[in-house]
Protein backbone atom coordinates (compact mmCIF):
# COMPACT_ATOMS: atom_id res chain seq x y z
CA UNK A 1 0.00 0.00 0.00
CA UNK A 2 1.24 3.11 -0.76
CA UNK A 3 0.88 6.78 1.30
CA UNK A 4 -0.49 9.85 -0.42
CA UNK A 5 -1.31 13.42 1.48
CA UNK A 6 -3.86 15.97 0.71
CA UNK A 7 -3.58 19.15 1.49
CA UNK A 8 -7.17 20.09 1.25
CA UNK A 9 -8.39 23.77 0.22
CA UNK A 10 -5.97 26.45 0.16
CA UNK A 11 -6.79 30.06 2.33
CA UNK A 12 -7.86 27.30 5.62
CA UNK A 13 -5.44 28.84 7.94
CA UNK A 14 -2.36 26.48 7.15
CA UNK A 15 -1.27 28.14 3.73
CA UNK A 16 2.42 29.14 4.94
CA UNK A 17 2.88 25.25 6.14
CA UNK A 18 1.63 23.39 2.81
CA UNK A 19 4.55 23.61 1.17
CA UNK A 20 6.76 22.54 3.95
CA UNK A 21 4.09 19.42 4.26
CA UNK A 22 4.27 18.74 1.03
CA UNK A 23 8.32 19.42 0.67
CA UNK A 24 8.54 16.85 3.79
CA UNK A 25 6.37 14.20 2.45
CA UNK A 26 8.56 14.50 -0.90
CA UNK A 27 11.47 13.66 1.22
CA UNK A 28 9.70 10.67 2.91
CA UNK A 29 9.12 9.43 -0.32
CA UNK A 30 5.06 9.99 -0.24
CA UNK A 31 3.65 8.46 -3.97
CA UNK A 32 1.19 11.94 -4.44
CA UNK A 33 0.57 15.39 -3.13
CA UNK A 34 -3.53 15.89 -3.85
CA UNK A 35 -5.11 19.72 -3.83
CA UNK A 36 -8.79 20.25 -4.03
CA UNK A 37 -11.18 23.02 -4.64
CA UNK A 38 -14.43 24.38 -4.69
CA UNK A 39 -15.31 27.68 -4.31
CA UNK A 40 -12.26 29.14 -3.33
CA UNK A 41 -8.36 28.40 -4.27
CA UNK A 42 -7.80 26.47 -8.07
CA UNK A 43 -6.45 23.27 -7.91
CA UNK A 44 -4.06 24.04 -11.12
CA UNK A 45 -1.86 27.27 -9.36
CA UNK A 46 -1.75 25.06 -5.92
CA UNK A 47 -0.80 22.32 -8.04
CA UNK A 48 1.69 24.16 -9.76
CA UNK A 49 3.41 25.93 -6.96
CA UNK A 50 3.71 22.52 -5.21
CA UNK A 51 5.17 20.56 -8.52
CA UNK A 52 7.94 23.64 -8.79
CA UNK A 53 9.11 23.26 -5.57
CA UNK A 54 9.12 19.01 -4.77
CA UNK A 55 11.29 16.79 -6.82
CA UNK A 56 9.58 13.22 -7.15
CA UNK A 57 5.88 13.31 -5.52
CA UNK A 58 3.09 13.13 -7.52
CA UNK A 59 0.18 16.06 -7.79
CA UNK A 60 -3.06 15.06 -7.67
CA UNK A 61 -6.25 17.13 -8.34
CA UNK A 62 -8.73 16.04 -5.38
CA UNK A 63 -10.71 17.38 -7.27
CA UNK A 64 -10.89 19.44 -10.73
CA UNK A 65 -14.55 20.69 -10.63
CA UNK A 66 -16.60 19.26 -13.55
CA UNK A 67 -19.26 21.96 -13.69
CA UNK A 68 -16.00 24.86 -13.40
CA UNK A 69 -14.55 23.84 -16.99
CA UNK A 70 -15.17 22.61 -20.27
CA UNK A 71 -13.78 19.22 -20.72
CA UNK A 72 -11.34 20.49 -23.64
CA UNK A 73 -9.94 23.16 -21.00
CA UNK A 74 -9.15 20.62 -18.44
CA UNK A 75 -7.57 18.54 -21.05
CA UNK A 76 -5.29 21.26 -21.30
CA UNK A 77 -4.55 21.84 -18.12
CA UNK A 78 -3.71 18.27 -17.36
CA UNK A 79 -1.24 17.83 -20.21
CA UNK A 80 -0.07 21.20 -18.95
CA UNK A 81 0.69 20.61 -15.38
CA UNK A 82 2.05 16.33 -16.33
CA UNK A 83 4.41 18.72 -19.10
CA UNK A 84 5.70 21.29 -16.17
CA UNK A 85 6.04 18.47 -13.75
CA UNK A 86 8.08 15.91 -15.60
CA UNK A 87 4.88 13.34 -15.53
CA UNK A 88 3.84 13.56 -12.44
CA UNK A 89 0.20 14.94 -12.66
CA UNK A 90 -2.73 12.67 -11.69
CA UNK A 91 -6.61 13.86 -12.68
CA UNK A 92 -9.00 13.68 -10.07
CA UNK A 93 -12.50 15.04 -11.54
CA UNK A 94 -15.61 15.37 -9.69
CA UNK A 95 -19.05 17.01 -9.92
CA UNK A 96 -19.63 18.81 -6.64
CA UNK A 97 -22.79 19.21 -5.24
CA UNK A 98 -26.38 21.13 -6.23
CA UNK A 99 -25.01 23.91 -3.72
CA UNK A 100 -22.15 24.51 -5.39
CA UNK A 101 -22.62 23.53 -8.86
CA UNK A 102 -25.64 25.65 -9.21
CA UNK A 103 -24.54 28.35 -7.03
CA UNK A 104 -21.22 29.02 -7.74
CA UNK A 105 -20.56 28.30 -11.39
CA UNK A 106 -24.66 28.30 -12.44
CA UNK A 107 -24.22 25.11 -13.93
CA UNK A 108 -27.50 22.85 -13.37
CA UNK A 109 -26.82 19.69 -11.54
CA UNK A 110 -28.38 17.23 -13.39
CA UNK A 111 -27.98 14.09 -14.86
CA UNK A 112 -24.52 14.08 -12.90
CA UNK A 113 -23.56 10.12 -14.17
CA UNK A 114 -24.07 10.97 -17.82
CA UNK A 115 -22.91 14.36 -17.97
CA UNK A 116 -19.40 12.83 -16.03
CA UNK A 117 -18.71 9.83 -18.56
CA UNK A 118 -19.39 12.28 -21.72
CA UNK A 119 -16.84 14.76 -19.55
CA UNK A 120 -14.38 11.47 -19.10
CA UNK A 121 -14.25 10.70 -23.16
CA UNK A 122 -13.43 13.71 -24.06
CA UNK A 123 -11.03 14.15 -22.00
CA UNK A 124 -9.01 11.03 -22.61
CA UNK A 125 -9.42 12.09 -26.64
CA UNK A 126 -8.16 15.35 -26.31
CA UNK A 127 -5.41 14.32 -24.23
CA UNK A 128 -4.41 11.59 -26.44
CA UNK A 129 -4.08 13.97 -28.91
CA UNK A 130 -6.36 13.24 -32.31
CA UNK A 131 -8.71 15.89 -33.39
CA UNK A 132 -11.40 16.63 -31.11
CA UNK A 133 -14.76 15.86 -32.21
CA UNK A 134 -17.42 14.91 -30.35
CA UNK A 135 -21.52 14.14 -30.03
CA UNK A 136 -23.25 13.30 -26.48
CA UNK A 137 -26.58 14.85 -24.70
CA UNK A 138 -24.27 17.36 -22.89
CA UNK A 139 -21.41 18.51 -25.37
CA UNK A 140 -21.34 18.53 -29.43
CA UNK A 141 -18.03 19.18 -30.24
CA UNK A 142 -17.51 21.55 -32.65
CA UNK A 143 -20.33 23.25 -32.14
CA UNK A 144 -22.81 22.17 -35.61
CA UNK A 145 -23.57 25.05 -38.13
CA UNK A 146 -20.86 27.27 -37.34
CA UNK A 147 -17.02 28.15 -38.19
CA UNK A 148 -15.37 25.45 -35.73
CA UNK A 149 -13.88 22.75 -37.08
CA UNK A 150 -12.16 19.68 -35.02
CA UNK A 151 -8.73 21.14 -33.18
CA UNK A 152 -5.82 18.69 -31.96
CA UNK A 153 -3.93 19.47 -28.77
CA UNK A 154 -0.50 21.57 -29.30
CA UNK A 155 1.13 20.34 -25.69
CA UNK A 156 2.57 17.22 -25.39
CA UNK A 157 2.13 15.87 -21.88
CA UNK A 158 5.27 13.98 -20.32
CA UNK A 159 3.17 10.76 -20.59
CA UNK A 160 1.11 8.61 -23.02
CA UNK A 161 -1.45 7.81 -20.11
CA UNK A 162 -2.45 10.59 -17.33
CA UNK A 163 -3.80 8.67 -14.43
CA UNK A 164 -8.07 10.14 -14.07
CA UNK A 165 -9.33 9.33 -11.01
CA UNK A 166 -13.16 9.89 -10.13
CA UNK A 167 -14.54 11.44 -6.26
CA UNK A 168 -17.32 9.51 -5.88
CA UNK A 169 -19.54 8.39 -2.97
CA UNK A 170 -22.84 7.04 -4.33
CA UNK A 171 -23.23 3.43 -5.37
CA UNK A 172 -23.92 4.46 -9.17
CA UNK A 173 -21.22 6.66 -9.37
CA UNK A 174 -18.62 4.15 -7.63
CA UNK A 175 -19.80 1.89 -10.25
CA UNK A 176 -19.50 4.19 -13.20
CA UNK A 177 -16.05 5.08 -11.55
CA UNK A 178 -14.94 1.16 -11.92
CA UNK A 179 -16.07 1.19 -15.38
CA UNK A 180 -14.38 4.33 -16.80
CA UNK A 181 -11.54 5.42 -14.21
CA UNK A 182 -8.22 4.59 -13.32
CA UNK A 183 -8.77 5.36 -9.38
CA UNK A 184 -11.68 6.69 -7.44
CA UNK A 185 -10.92 9.37 -4.61
CA UNK A 186 -13.22 8.07 -1.45
CA UNK A 187 -13.81 9.85 1.89
CA UNK A 188 -14.89 8.96 5.12
CA UNK A 189 -13.52 5.32 4.98
CA UNK A 190 -14.50 3.09 7.26
CA UNK A 191 -12.06 -0.23 6.69
CA UNK A 192 -14.99 -2.06 8.56
CA UNK A 193 -17.10 -0.85 6.08
CA UNK A 194 -15.37 0.04 2.95
CA UNK A 195 -16.36 -3.37 1.01
CA UNK A 196 -19.90 -3.12 1.53
CA UNK A 197 -20.26 0.77 0.67
CA UNK A 198 -17.28 1.05 -2.02
CA UNK A 199 -15.60 -2.05 -3.37
CA UNK A 200 -18.59 -4.38 -4.54
CA UNK A 201 -19.48 -1.36 -6.89
CA UNK A 202 -16.44 -0.47 -7.94
CA UNK A 203 -15.89 -3.81 -8.99
CA UNK A 204 -19.05 -4.35 -10.42
CA UNK A 205 -17.77 -1.62 -12.81
CA UNK A 206 -14.77 -3.07 -13.49
CA UNK A 207 -16.77 -6.09 -14.38
CA UNK A 208 -18.67 -4.49 -17.05
CA UNK A 209 -16.05 -3.09 -18.78
CA UNK A 210 -14.38 -6.13 -18.37
CA UNK A 211 -11.95 -5.39 -16.42
CA UNK A 212 -10.23 -6.40 -12.64
CA UNK A 213 -9.64 -4.39 -9.86
CA UNK A 214 -5.63 -5.11 -10.76
CA UNK A 215 -3.99 -1.50 -11.19
CA UNK A 216 -7.36 0.25 -10.18
CA UNK A 217 -6.49 2.89 -7.33
CA UNK A 218 -8.38 2.53 -4.60
CA UNK A 219 -7.41 6.09 -2.71
CA UNK A 220 -9.34 6.98 0.31
CA UNK A 221 -8.25 9.92 2.58
CA UNK A 222 -8.02 10.00 6.57
CA UNK A 223 -7.12 12.73 8.62
CA UNK A 224 -4.04 11.39 11.22
CA UNK A 225 -3.50 12.67 14.44
CA UNK A 226 -0.74 11.64 16.47
CA UNK A 227 -1.29 11.33 20.65
CA UNK A 228 -2.18 8.92 23.53
CA UNK A 229 -5.96 10.95 24.18
CA UNK A 230 -7.94 8.68 21.70
CA UNK A 231 -11.10 11.27 22.85
CA UNK A 232 -9.07 14.27 22.56
CA UNK A 233 -7.67 13.26 19.46
CA UNK A 234 -11.20 12.24 17.89
CA UNK A 235 -12.87 15.90 19.35
CA UNK A 236 -10.13 17.59 17.01
CA UNK A 237 -12.57 16.48 13.63
CA UNK A 238 -15.94 16.93 15.44
CA UNK A 239 -16.99 19.94 13.54
CA UNK A 240 -15.56 18.46 10.32
CA UNK A 241 -17.80 15.36 10.31
CA UNK A 242 -20.99 17.44 11.57
CA UNK A 243 -20.24 20.06 8.17
CA UNK A 244 -20.11 17.25 5.97
CA UNK A 245 -22.47 14.92 7.73
CA UNK A 246 -25.05 17.61 8.77
CA UNK A 247 -23.89 20.90 6.60
CA UNK A 248 -22.73 19.53 2.64
CA UNK A 249 -25.47 19.41 0.01
CA UNK A 250 -29.02 19.92 1.26
CA UNK A 251 -31.44 17.71 3.41
CA UNK A 252 -32.46 16.05 0.49
CA UNK A 253 -29.43 15.67 -1.10
CA UNK A 254 -26.54 15.09 1.21
CA UNK A 255 -23.71 12.51 -0.13
CA UNK A 256 -22.06 12.05 3.17
CA UNK A 257 -25.31 12.02 5.18
CA UNK A 258 -25.67 9.37 3.25
CA UNK A 259 -22.65 7.11 3.06
CA UNK A 260 -23.10 7.48 7.41
CA UNK A 261 -26.38 6.34 6.76
CA UNK A 262 -24.81 2.90 4.70
CA UNK A 263 -22.62 2.64 7.62
CA UNK A 264 -25.27 1.77 9.99
CA UNK A 265 -25.69 5.49 11.44
CA UNK A 266 -28.83 6.35 10.39
CA UNK A 267 -30.64 8.16 13.67
CA UNK A 268 -27.38 9.65 14.03
CA UNK A 269 -26.97 10.56 10.89
CA UNK A 270 -30.56 12.26 10.86
CA UNK A 271 -29.75 14.38 14.44
CA UNK A 272 -26.37 15.61 13.11
CA UNK A 273 -27.83 17.36 9.70
CA UNK A 274 -31.35 18.35 12.15
CA UNK A 275 -29.13 20.00 14.20
CA UNK A 276 -27.09 21.39 11.32
CA UNK A 277 -28.98 23.22 9.24
CA UNK A 278 -31.15 24.71 12.31
CA UNK A 279 -28.00 26.92 12.78
CA UNK A 280 -26.53 24.13 16.06
CA UNK A 281 -23.16 23.61 14.75
CA UNK A 282 -21.86 22.42 18.28
CA UNK A 283 -24.92 20.41 18.97
CA UNK A 284 -23.96 19.01 15.57
CA UNK A 285 -20.49 18.33 16.63
CA UNK A 286 -21.61 16.81 20.01
CA UNK A 287 -24.06 14.00 17.99
CA UNK A 288 -21.48 12.99 15.75
CA UNK A 289 -20.92 9.31 17.23
CA UNK A 290 -17.43 8.99 18.46
CA UNK A 291 -16.85 4.94 16.35
CA UNK A 292 -17.74 7.06 13.57
CA UNK A 293 -14.99 9.37 13.90
CA UNK A 294 -12.55 6.97 15.51
CA UNK A 295 -13.76 4.75 12.17
CA UNK A 296 -12.70 6.82 9.28
CA UNK A 297 -9.62 8.79 10.67
CA UNK A 298 -6.58 7.34 12.00
CA UNK A 299 -6.09 8.06 15.43
CA UNK A 300 -3.09 7.11 18.21
CA UNK A 301 0.58 6.30 18.48
CA UNK A 302 2.40 4.43 15.59
CA UNK A 303 1.25 1.08 16.84
CA UNK A 304 -2.49 1.67 17.11
CA UNK A 305 -2.05 3.65 13.74
CA UNK A 306 0.03 0.99 12.14
CA UNK A 307 -2.67 -1.90 12.95
CA UNK A 308 -5.69 0.49 11.50
CA UNK A 309 -3.61 0.73 8.02
CA UNK A 310 -3.46 -3.07 8.00
CA UNK A 311 -6.81 -2.87 7.58
CA UNK A 312 -7.19 -0.64 5.65
CA UNK A 313 -4.85 -3.11 3.31
CA UNK A 314 -6.58 -6.02 3.77
CA UNK A 315 -9.76 -4.41 2.35
CA UNK A 316 -8.41 -3.33 -0.64
CA UNK A 317 -7.19 0.05 -0.31
CA UNK A 318 -3.89 0.65 -2.46
CA UNK A 319 -3.01 4.28 -1.77
CA UNK A 320 -3.98 5.28 1.76
CA UNK A 321 -4.20 8.89 1.51
CA UNK A 322 -3.54 11.40 4.69
CA UNK A 323 -4.59 14.62 5.93
CA UNK A 324 -1.64 15.15 8.77
CA UNK A 325 -3.46 17.40 11.28
CA UNK A 326 -2.07 19.33 14.65
CA UNK A 327 -2.07 22.83 15.87
CA UNK A 328 1.10 23.50 14.29
CA UNK A 329 3.92 22.77 11.56
CA UNK A 330 5.39 20.54 14.07
CA UNK A 331 2.08 18.57 14.80
CA UNK A 332 1.61 18.16 11.19
CA UNK A 333 4.80 17.05 9.93
CA UNK A 334 4.90 14.91 13.15
CA UNK A 335 1.55 13.24 12.42
CA UNK A 336 3.33 13.14 8.19
CA UNK A 337 6.42 10.97 9.52
CA UNK A 338 4.05 8.67 11.75
CA UNK A 339 1.89 7.78 8.39
CA UNK A 340 5.52 6.43 7.15
CA UNK A 341 6.35 4.61 10.45
CA UNK A 342 3.27 3.07 10.64
CA UNK A 343 3.22 1.95 7.21
CA UNK A 344 7.12 0.15 7.35
CA UNK A 345 5.55 -1.40 11.02
CA UNK A 346 2.95 -2.51 9.38
CA UNK A 347 4.74 -4.42 6.94
CA UNK A 348 2.86 -2.84 3.60
CA UNK A 349 5.84 -0.79 2.28
CA UNK A 350 5.89 -1.24 -1.11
Amino acid sequence: MRLGINLGYWGAGMDSDNLAVAQEADRLGYDVCWAAEAYGSDVPTVLSWVAAQTESIDIGSAILQIPARQPAMTAMTAATLDSLSGGRFRLGLGVSGPQVSEGWYGVKFDKPLARTREYVEIVRRAMSRERLSYEGEHWTLPLPGGPGKPLKLTVHPQREHIPLYIAAIGPKNLEQTGEIADGALLIFPSAEHLEETALKHLRAGREKAGLTMDGFDVCPTLPIALGDDIDALADMFRPYTALYVGGMGSRKQNFYNQLAQRMGYEREAAEIQDKYLAGDKEGAGAAVPHQLIDSTTLLGSVERIADRMKSYAAAGVTTLTLSPAGFTLDERLAALRAGTEALELAGLVT
